[in-house]
């Protein structure tokens, strides 16, 4: 497997639109982009662009969103994972199985588009880790 870039961090919060406010008037960020839905996987997504990464905005989605235990835990959000780019994603979740890597549920489709899937924090160091294919190029 071969680890590429860190493509985002995401972060957990109980409102996007109060995170986005931080983000554009303390921060100063201008790059940020629409939020939307991802009802697969039980989250709003908004992302905030910075001159190196992306920050996920990662918001609830109804009552069974995976995110709701974090925020239980954590009521005013903060740092929910990282999220590394590899070239396969394939690869990549054979190379984390064979090392006794706990995978949390199998291969899907993440925010940016393309496969995702997540580490357990216990065989990362205590990290939420998603790994996510790298974006093809747009023509």
């Amino acid at each position: 497997m071969i680890l590429g870039r860190l493509n985002h961090i995401g972060v957990a919060t109980p409102s996007i639109d109060d995170s986005i406010a931080v983000y554009r008037d303390v921060m100063g960020a201008t790059a940020i982009g629409e939020p939307f839905d991802l009802p697969a996987q039980g989250v709003r997504v908004c992302f905030v662009d910075t001159p190196n990464t992306q920050i996920e905005l990662i918001e609830p989605l109804g009552d069974a969103s995976p995110i709701r235990a974090f925020l239980e835990k954590n009521p005013a959000g903060g740092q929910h994972h990282l999220c590394y780019e590899v070239p396969d994603i394939q690869a990549a979740l054979a190379w984390f199985r064979s090392k006794g890597a706990k995978v949390l549920g199998e291969p899907r489709t993440g925010a940016h588009g393309t496969p995702i899937f997540f580490v357990h924090p216990k065989d990362m160091g205590g990290v939420l880790t998603e790994i996510m294919e790298s974006p093809r190029e747009q023509h």
